[in-house]
């Protein structure tokens, strides 16, 4: 019984929700490439390991992003599109 108590320590505390990278992708419409790349730079929420093969992220993490950046109102523009077209 002690065996299974080691597999209980590297889980979430109870009540966290918790999104692998399959449901992350589908919640963020962003490339992996982008979303490693905005967490190195401290702009997106942090993926942790809950197993040696597993990373996941804080749901409640992704879903304060998600609302921060709608509530800047960010607006990127069209891919292509250069700041100073005139």
């Amino acid at each position: 019984m002690a065996n299974e108590h080691k597999t209980t320590e590297l889980a979430p505390p109870p009540g966290r929700v918790v999104i692998n990278r399959k449901q992350l992708l589908q919640k963020v419409p962003l490339s992996e490439r982008t979303i490693l790349d905005m967490e190195k730079r401290g702009a997106f929420p942090r993926r942790f390991s809950i197993s040696p093969r597993l990373v996941v992220w804080d749901n409640a993490e992704v879903d304060e992003w998600i609302a921060g950046q709608q509530a800047a109102g960010i607006q990127q523009p069209p891919p292509g599109a250069t700041a100073s077209r005139r």
